[in-house]
């Protein structure tokens, strides 16, 4: 079992930036996937970033929905076995909860790819 907590979310004004963080404990977290998911009011959860496993203390292959690329930036510390989201250039429609999600291994855009969820935290872009 994998127990994922989020933490960071908040309020931010538009073109702000805030840094989201998942503490992860349960297994070997180096040999997670770990992706970041975003659920707006009314929509759909969507795939925002995600993250490779990494052997080594961070690292791991990205990727990016085109909506956040460029403006976001995921990373990982596997010493503290924690996975970041660095929100930069923000927008209210970023404004959603976001999620915090792992996997074995590789990282997909596909939630029904991912066992372990965290709860969530919201996320509020002022215009």
């Amino acid at each position: 079992q994998v127990q994922l907590v989020e933490s960071g979310g908040g309020l931010v004004q538009a073109g702000g930036s805030l840094r989201l963080s998942c503490a992860a404990s349960g297994n070997t977290f180096s040999r997670n996937g770990m992706g970041w998911f975003r659920q707006a009011p009314g929509k759909e959860r969507e795939f925002v970033a995600g993250i490779s496993w990494s052997g080594g203390r961070s690292g791991g292959t990205t990727s990016y929905a085109d909506s956040v690329k460029g403006r976001f930036i995921i990373s990982r510390d596997n010493a503290k076995s924690t996975v970041y989201l660095q929100m930069n250039s923000l927008k209210p429609e970023d404004t959603a909860v976001y999620y915090c999600a792992a996997r074995n291994f590789g990282a997909t855009m596909n939630s029904v790819d991912y066992a372990y969820w965290g709860q969530g935290t919201q996320f509020t872009v002022s215009s």
